[in-house]
């Protein structure tokens, strides 16, 4: 949509793809708390929203005014009006008295609410739409680029507001995992063929990566396997559940994390709990170290030591 007489860039709002890591208070950056807080439109699941809340983030239930109108698809009033894409908005009042929409995400709308952002960017209103962990990794981000050029909405003001990913969340859990060089990889198959997954695991591995699994609730026992072709059984693993979300983790109840080595990880069925669980694979400079208080993963920078500091 081109810019007309009536309308400037100077009259849009801004659509943010804010990262919230784990999603819990702690966690999140200070920008993404400030424009979460301060825009007209929070896009979130409900599992953010209640993660949200519980700092004051965004207002409380309690804080509802009104279910936002249904507007149909897409819908937006003029005037900057808080008005639904759905059914699932709800108005919200600040404690200023100004007025906020709060519109449920789900995964099977979000081209919808992409869609549906733009043209509330274009009426003025600044929307934040909610991604957990980094909308870079395995986040948002991504969505909202195709969608724009799908939809040739160059014209739109987008800002990347960066979180804490699972890897990171996990590495803080475990010590020093990642000191030295690692990548990510996710094992879903949903866009990727397992064959191309695979590919990329093998040289991971041979490059002696540390190897941060994603998406471990399907295919992490094949991983795991494709792993071991190339890499010692000893070498440490962690299964961590739910990085930095302490006793809220979604998936065993609370944050876990188990050390186990490369050769023994597909043993632990009962600990890899879903979409909140982690591998972190070592290679063959990561030790175990141990304290008074907790077992350790350290992964030294090039091999240096006290010395070369």
């Amino acid at each position: 949509m081109a810019e007309t007489s009536e309308q400037s860039a100077d009259d849009y709002g801004t659509l943010y793809v804010v990262g919230i890591g784990p999603g819990l208070p702690h966690a999140m950056t200070q920008r993404a708390k400030d424009v979460i807080q301060s825009a007209d439109v929070v896009v979130a699941s409900n599992l953010y929203q209640e993660f949200l809340r519980k700092d004051g983030t965004l207002p409380p239930e309690s804080a509802a005014v009104e279910a936002a109108a249904d507007g149909g698809s897409g819908a937006v009033a003029s005037g900057n009006d808080l008005t639904a894409a759905g059914e699932e908005g709800t108005v919200l009042e600040r404690p200023d008295g100004s007025r906020q929409l709060l519109i449920r995400s789900s995964m099977g709308r979000q081209v919808e609410l992409a869609r549906d952002a733009f043209e509330r960017v274009r009426d003025g209103q600044d929307v934040a739409h909610v991604s957990g962990g980094d909308p870079n990794v395995y986040g948002k981000s991504d969505l909202v680029f195709t969608m724009a050029d799908a939809d040739d909405a160059t014209d739109v003001p987008i800002e990347i507001v960066p979180g804490v990913t699972a890897a990171l969340g996990a590495a803080a859990n475990l010590g020093a995992p990642l000191s030295n060089d690692f990548c990510t990889i996710s094992l879903s198959d949903k866009w990727r063929g397992w064959d191309e997954i695979a590919e990329k695991l093998r040289a991971a591995a041979i490059s002696g990566f540390v190897v941060v699994l994603y998406n471990c609730w399907r295919n992490y026992e094949r991983a795991v396997e494709i792993l071991r072709e190339e890499r010692h059984d000893d070498v440490p693993v962690a299964i961590v559940n739910d990085a930095g979300r302490g006793d809220a983790g979604r998936n065993l109840d609370d944050e876990t994390h188990t050390i186990t080595t490369l050769g023994e990880a597909a043993d632990h069925d009962d600990e890899v709990g879903g979409m909140g669980t982690s591998l972190v694979v070592g290679n063959a400079e990561t030790e175990e170290w141990a304290n008074d208080y907790e077992r350790y993963l350290v992964t030294p920078r090039g091999g240096r030591d006290v010395e070369d500091f």
